[in-house]
């Protein structure tokens, strides 16, 4: 299942809290997720400065239980919108038979 997860702010976060030493920490981690086939996108917006992920996980469950394992997200400092995603089936309109 491919799953889309938008980094949401958590409120009373104080940005001095986003040390270089724990960013570097949570880059890792990512690269071990991407390179583990679970982290299939990762990107920053670029109207603002939070992360978009595209996860290729079984289930909701999962998708949550990974994301639980980033440094930041541990740390209670961000949290995941996440929405499951499904193949677009509009296509098959175009060969339709009137």
């Amino acid at each position: 299942m491919k799953i889309l997860a938008l980094e949401v702010d958590v409120p009373g976060v104080d940005e001095k809290a986003f040390t270089d030493d724990l960013l570097k920490e949570e880059a890792g981690h990512a690269w071990k997720l991407h390179q583990s086939g679970v982290i299939r996108e990762l990107y920053f917006r670029a109207d603002r400065h939070t992360a978009v992920l595209v996860l290729e996980c079984a289930s909701l469950d999962e998708a949550k239980a990974v994301l639980s394992t980033l440094p930041l997200v541990r740390r209670a400092l961000i949290d995941f919108e996440i929405i499951p995603l499904s193949a677009y089936a509009g296509f098959a309109r175009l060969f339709e038979r009137e």
